[in-house]
């Protein structure tokens, strides 16, 4: 299932499933709001968008009305997560899965976003994208994030990245496979339970920011999924950035130890930095390490 793309005149809808707003971040997001009103749409916060109630965010209840209302309201075209950090799976429970298929929409971020996406996609069908949070839009020297979504939204693009980014072959091969995935740790909570990824016959894209995130417990997220079977499972790999002391295609490498047949590619256009491709989950793509385009989409993710 795919949402429908913007045009001018839509109104974007705003949300903060994560950690809250920060006063500091407010004037990078009133850049981005006066850059998406210059190209055409317009901007609703949801009601609790800006709430600390907690002091370490809105509720969870009041997240998830925020984001039950935002697909319910047929003004909302789309929907940006604000920003990133903790605890948007908080949402998940309070959810209401069925508004959410029947009213199917653009929802993007990334990071702490990857949760959301990642569940919205499990239960409901719709594709996703992992792409720039909002302030993301404007919060780094670069246009990158904000041509990869008005590509992707507005004119409907298939390209993954831009004619100079890099891809780096780490292990050779061919595989075709719906995307799943984001930020490594927290895909490696949805290994198991109740909102689970289904990894079958999936192409798993992957980056982590390395400050929160050291080499050793890069490995741990990996062995915790080889354990479970998700490299069995999986056709390739796709992986972002990590600026670690030790890369991550080396410590995955370490985990896969030569027993998986996975081809695994590296770029340098999604995750914690200026770059930021947006990737729709739940779109089949194909990775071919003989092609110029080592990986690409096979069909629309919106109409």
């Amino acid at each position: 299932m795919i949402p429908e793309r913007l045009i001018k005149g839509d109104t974007i809808g705003l949300i903060a499933p994560s950690s809250p707003v920060l006063k500091e971040d407010l004037e990078t997001i009133n850049n981005s709001i006066m850059l998406m009103e210059s190209a055409g749409f317009n901007i609703k916060f949801a009601p609790n968008a800006l709430s600390n109630k907690l002091g370490y965010s809105a509720t969870a209840k009041q997240k998830a009305e925020d984001i039950n209302y935002m697909f319910q309201n047929n003004e909302i075209k789309a929907i940006f997560c604000i920003s990133g950090g903790f605890n948007s799976n908080s949402t998940f429970d309070y959810l209401d899965y069925d508004v959410i298929k029947y009213h199917p929409k653009i929802i993007c971020g990334f990071s702490d976003s990857t949760s959301l996406l990642n569940a919205i996609y499990a239960k409901t069908g719709l594709v996703t994208f992992h792409g720039p949070t909002f302030k993301a839009l404007t919060s780094w020297q670069t246009k990158y994030g904000y041509e990869e979504v008005i590509k992707r939204f507005v004119e409907g693009g298939l390209s993954l990245g831009q004619a100079d980014d890099e891809y780096v072959i780490i292990k050779e091969g061919k595989a075709k496979g719906i995307l799943v995935g984001g930020n490594l740790s927290l895909v490696n909570e949805m290994v198991c339970g109740k909102y689970s990824i289904d990894f079958t016959d999936k192409i798993l894209f992957l980056e982590e920011l390395f400050v929160e995130t050291p080499p050793e417990l890069v490995s741990n997220y990996f062995y915790y999924m080889k354990q479970n079977g998700v490299f069995d499972k999986i056709k390739g790999i796709w992986l972002g950035n990590y600026d670690g002391a030790v890369s991550i295609e080396k410590i995955l490498l370490d985990t896969l130890d030569g027993e998986y047949n996975l081809p695994i590619i590296k770029s340098n256009n999604f995750g914690h930095i200026d770059k930021k491709t947006v990737i729709p989950i739940g779109t089949m793509a194909k990775i071919d390490t003989d092609q110029e385009n080592k990986i690409e989409l096979l069909e629309d993710c919106v109409k």
